[in-house]
């Protein structure tokens, strides 16, 4: 199976299994939380973002990606990171501006997800991932688009609920 193959295969994989738990466990539990508890949970699956780091390393040692490509995806997963936690905060002591953050990081994400996509198919990237950033790629990459979603739909579907709860 060659390398394309094999990612291509990895991230269905992680789509369906990750789409699979949000269904079954994520959403029914998230249901019996407060609206600020369950996007602070969400958002926390943001705050890991900062792994992308490791693209510097991996372009060192051999990952084919341009500089460009590089500095974009770096800073706009830590770009997420540090919004993701701004609105963690946020929520956690109850802050108006908690909502706004959140959507900020949701429009962040998917804006960040659909360059990064680019990126990959523009310069081939899923013939050329290795190690770590295999693993980013086809695990994490999709887990943060069902989170994302899950989040869009906790704020649509939970817009009523007060804003400024606080999370104990």
């Amino acid at each position: 199976m060659s390398l394309t193959a094999a990612a291509a295969l990895a991230l269905i994989l992680s789509f369906v299994i990750s789409g699979m738990i949000a269904m079954w466990y994520l959403a029914p539990w998230l249901g019996k939380r407060r609206r600020a508890e369950a996007l602070t949970f969400l958002l926390w699956t943001q705050v890991f973002r900062y792994v992308a780091l490791q693209i510097f390393s991996a372009q060192q040692f051999g990952f084919g990606i341009s500089d460009a490509g590089r500095d974009q995806i770096a800073l706009g997963d830590v770009a997420g990171t540090i919004l993701a936690l701004l609105a963690i905060i946020a929520l956690r002591y109850g802050l108006g501006i908690a909502t706004v953050l959140t959507w900020v990081v949701v429009a962040e994400t998917g804006w960040d997800l659909a360059n990064v996509t680019v990126i990959g198919v523009r310069e081939q990237l899923f013939a050329k991932a290795f190690g770590s950033t295999w693993l980013i790629v086809t695990f994490y990459a999709p887990f943060l688009w069902v989170t994302l979603a899950l989040t869009v739909w906790q704020l649509l579907s939970r817009r009523r609920e007060e804003p400024r709860e606080a999370t104990t």
